[in-house]
């Protein structure tokens, strides 16, 4: 079995002398139960009974035998294994009085023909660790009829999934879920896992994906994707299947899925459908990646930067996110079609997603601004109506030129228009209840936006081993047009007296981006172990930001340019990136260690001003990696990391916003750039005997002169202003640990697992001028239990306390430190009849501290009746009820630098719905439902 082979390669055997006083002979014969055919070739293991490691291990002779010797006094364990064979387990003892144990005939049983009467039936091998790669055996776990991804990745340890889909593996949540290690509909991972049938499923593999030039180099460029890849059964791969749900319930609430898959060959199609307004949405609708965000100008990972179409005005694109805030209103489509030919040199992917959501909802929030001179209290009610049209089409082709060349090239291209509103009423008071400022705030925004980019790689494999040659070509393009509408009244309540002010303006904000991107890279084996990598990057950007604020003239019409709130900038960079990486492997280890350099030529001209600024700078980015495989169930890895970071353009030259007159930003030209250094561990380790496993990670990292806010309130007014500044003398600091191990109880079949976290950081801010440390620390404990019981039950728990601490160095306010409790439950009973009841719950507490003496509680109850119809049982019909005890209000507090804040906000409750589902598969020529 090759499982077992590769568990057993680079294990020297030891003890030769079988006649040495001490040492013993294991010797058998193995057979087919069934036709008493002799099994050549089979795989023979001893292993301590403690901790199963390998002693010693060999094959069978063309007759069947074997024969172990030089094997000292102890107890141990015999595996036998045979392809397609059922393994054969004995645990036995060795000592004074044995000198040699014959098993004799050894009969193994066939897979397809296990009989209840097998001697000893020996444990799957439900996980593989392979380098940084942990694979899942689905044929180790329980698959019901009908039963989807979802429900078999659910039982995998280190593993959890909420009710909402998300995944979360070893503590990191898994952006991406791959089909085949392809793209299946891109951005939303519960299109595969809600959808795709479980029995199709060879096997699942769990690793940190990086980009296509970094897989093929070995050079770690940092672009790590916490990623799932369900492979294929081969017989799976002809036929179709699919789903149809449809729901209507109280308050009119509904949904409706759609999904189709039709697997010929090597050929995939798809489509699916959604809407509802019950908060069904997908996880996939956030694409703004890098080309985004909340600031005016943001940073790449090479040093270059870009306008983003934001800006720092709250004129900002909607981006689709449904957090659980508001009511959602979906529509949302698809269509995927992957197909390889040619003998598997040339294959192509691609996705076309269509949709539109709508969020309407209100929220309050009350907060308190602690400062060393005294207190500011505000409060805000906030309503929002946000809604967002998108199309995205993208598509990779590779193809195999030969032998040893291969290109791959990467084209998407999306359209998306948005309509965000967004109506502000707030107040503050000082600690007295004397009255300080009211806003009242409207905001209206339009946003077309326009997104393509392409990618082309080139790999070239030399007839050297080892050696290899490859070129990375991007060409980005961004456009955003904007316009929108800002009303603003405020009151200052000063010493002088009331002072106001009006602002009635409409804005126009034009937004592009170009950016061309390459890198070559060339691998040289400088000796059987040691390999250099050397590559050389020329990127050449170019931005363009032109925002322009009119105020109303007498008219009506808005014709005055507001030059105080208008800019026009452009932006060109010249960025050139180089290094050198080292690789050596030898044996179990594997060490990089290098050094990436990148100077960039920086010009941004002020077209209002006719100004230029101009900035050269190198930034460095060392990283080293050790990693030491013990065996195949058994690895370790460290490594670091360490990159400049230079101020970005708002912190630097910050655009004149006026949205928010109470919070004001303000440029600081002699910012330095600050250096982080990042360390990280893991270790992972399984037993296939007890199937226990264990997951060790955690992280480190350290900025050197960062870059800090300079906050200063006017305790007043109300008002606040801000800038960055550098501290020289202190370093801000994160880190993560994260522990977990997991093993099944015999007698009881119950999987019984325990996670350990803890996260924190330590940063530094000035309030005021006081240099304020702030320090943030999470613990928590996680008990996992699940349990499946074919056609009977199955149940998973997760349930744990946390404890947190929140403190600031400045004020006398008290800190937030307090205990909390989370847990998540699911699981379903089949009842007489194809009746079915399911449920899952969901649990949140927050204990009193010192800025909150109230304590919050929350628990989500969710259940279902579901009836099956027809042999196959893929026709149900269900009754379902959300928020059974009507507790899901929207609610959440937090404490940071001083700042206590307490929200709540519109949020779906209690309802009841009446579902159809149809579950359709026509697989490998025949009609089947359950298998």
């Amino acid at each position: 079995m090759k499982r077992l082979l590769l568990l057993l390669c680079g294990f020297v055997l030891i003890n030769f002398s079988t006649n040495a006083q001490g040492l013993h002979s294991i010797k058998g014969r193995t057979i087919d139960t069934a036709s008493t055919t002799l099994l050549a070739g089979s795989t023979i293991a001893i292993l301590n009974s403690k901790d199963s490691t390998l002693v010693k291990f060999t094959r069978s002779a063309e007759n069947g035998s074997f024969e172990l010797n030089g094997i000292k006094n102890g107890k141990f364990i015999l595996l036998v294994s045979y392809p397609k064979y059922a393994d054969f387990v004995d645990h036995f003892t060795l000592d004074s009085t044995t000198q040699v144990k014959d098993y004799g005939k050894i009969n193994l049983t066939g897979m397809a023909k296990i009989l209840a009467d097998v001697i000893i039936k020996g444990n799957r091998n439900a996980i593989k660790i392979k380098g940084d790669t942990t694979e899942f055996d689905p044929k180790a776990f329980n698959i019901e009829p009908n039963s989807k991804v979802e429900d078999l990745i659910k039982q995998f340890p280190g593993i959890q999934v909420d009710k909402d889909g998300k995944i979360t593996a070893q503590g990191k949540t898994v952006q991406k879920v791959l089909v085949d290690g392809e793209e299946f509909f891109g951005d939303d991972p519960t299109l595969v896992t809600k959808n795709l049938r479980a029995d199709m499923v060879e096997s699942v593999q769990l690793y940190d994906k990086a980009s296509d030039q970094a897989s093929f180099t070995g050079i770690d460029d940092g672009e790590k994707t916490k990623t799932l890849n369900v492979k294929l059964k081969e017989d799976k791969k002809n036929g179709y299947f699919g789903k149809v749900q449809g729901g209507y319930g109280t308050d009119d609430f509904y949904n409706g899925q759609f999904m189709f898959n039709k697997f010929w060959g090597k050929k995939k199609f798809s489509a699916y459908g959604i809407l509802g307004n019950n908060g069904t949405v997908g996880l996939g609708w956030d694409d703004r990646d890098k080309y985004g965000g909340s600031s005016g100008m943001t940073m790449t990972d090479d040093g270059g930067m870009y306008f983003s179409s934001g800006g720092s005005d709250d004129f900002d694109s909607y981006d689709g996110q449904y957090n659980g805030q508001g009511i959602p209103v979906t529509r949302t489509g698809g269509l995927h079609f992957d197909s390889k030919w040619n003998k598997d040199k040339e294959s192509l992917n691609t996705n076309y997603k269509i949709g539109s959501i709508r969020v309407k909802g209100d929220r309050n929030t009350i907060s308190q601004n602690n400062l060393s001179s005294g207190v500011i209290n505000n409060i805000s009610d906030q309503y929002t109506d946000n809604d967002m049209f998108r199309q995205k089409l993208d598509a990779t082709y590779e193809v195999k030129l030969d032998s040893t060349l291969t290109l791959k090239v990467n084209v998407d291209g999306t359209l998306k228009q948005s309509n965000t509103f967004n109506d502000y009423n707030t107040s503050s008071t000082d600690g007295n209840n004397d009255l300080l400022n009211t806003t009242k705030r409207t905001l209206k925004n339009n946003v077309d936006e326009q997104m393509f980019n392409i990618n082309g790689l080139l790999t070239k494999r030399f007839q050297k081993k080892g050696r290899t040659l490859s070129l990375n070509l991007n060409q980005s393009i961004t456009k955003s047009n904007s316009d929108g509408y800002l009303n603003s009244e405020n009151s200052f309540y000063e010493i002088t007296g009331r002072r106001d002010s009006l602002i009635n303006q409409y804005k126009v904000n034009d937004i592009a981006n170009s950016a061309f991107k390459s890198n070559l890279a060339y691998t040289e084996p400088l000796s059987k172990t040691m390999t250099v990598i050397v590559n050389y990057g020329l990127s050449l950007m170019n931005g363009k930001s032109d925002r322009k604020s009119f105020n109303q003239s007498a008219s009506g019409n808005y014709d005055i340019l507001d030059t105080e709130f208008s800019n026009d900038y452009e932006l060109d960079q010249i960025i050139n990136q180089g290094g050198a990486i080292f690789n050596y492997k030898k044996g179990k280890t594997i060490i990089n260690f290098g050094s990436k350099f990148s100077g960039v030529n920086f010009k941004q001209t002020d077209l209002y001003n006719n100004k230029t600024y101009d900035r050269n700078f190198v930034n460095y980015m060392p990283q080293a990696s050790y990693q030491y495989r013990f065996s195949q169930q058994k690895s370790f890895r460290i490594s670091y990391n360490g990159n400049t970071n230079q101020p970005s353009l708002d912190q630097i030259q910050p655009v004149r916003v006026n949205t928010d007159p109470l919070n004001i930003s303000l440029g600081n030209p002699d910012l330095r750039p600050s250096f982080r250094s990042n360390i990280n561990a893991n270790y992972n380790s399984y037993k296939v005997l007890t199937n226990q496993s264990i997951w060790l990670s955690g992280s480190y990292s350290f900025t050197a002169n960062p870059i800090v806010s300079d906050v200063t309130t006017d305790a007043l007014t109300g008002r606040s202003s801000y800038r960055s500044v550098n501290i020289t003398d202190k370093m801000s600091k994160s880190f993560s640990v994260y522990a977990q191990s997991s093993r099944k109880i015999s007698g009881i079949d119950l999987n019984a697992g325990i996670n350990l976290s803890t996260n924190g950081n330590s940063s530094y801010n000035y309030i005021n001028k006081e240099l304020n440390n702030t320090k943030n620390y999470t613990y928590n404990l996680g008990i996992d239990l699940n349990k499946y019981v074919e056609k009977k039950y199955n149940f998973y728990i997760n349930v744990g306390p946390t404890y947190n601490v929140s403190r600031a160095s400045i004020g006398n306010f008290g800190n937030s430190d307090g205990w909390g409790w989370n847990g998540y439950s699911s699981g379903s009973v089949q009842l007489p009849g194809k009746f079915s009841l399911s449920t899952d719950t969901q649990y949140e507490f927050r204990g009193k501290t010192q800025t909150f003496n109230e304590t919050f509680s929350r628990f989500l109850w969710n259940a279902s009746l579901t009836k099956k119809f027809l042999k196959s049982e893929n026709l149900k019909l269900m009754m379902s009820v959300n928020d059974i005890l009507n507790q899901n209000v929207g609610f959440d507090r937090t404490a940071y630098n001083g700042n206590i804040t307490q929200s709540s906000y519109t949020t779906i409750m209690r309802y009841f719905m009446f579902s159809v589902i149809w579950d359709f598969n026509k697989m490998g020529g025949g009609l089947k439902t359950s298998k």
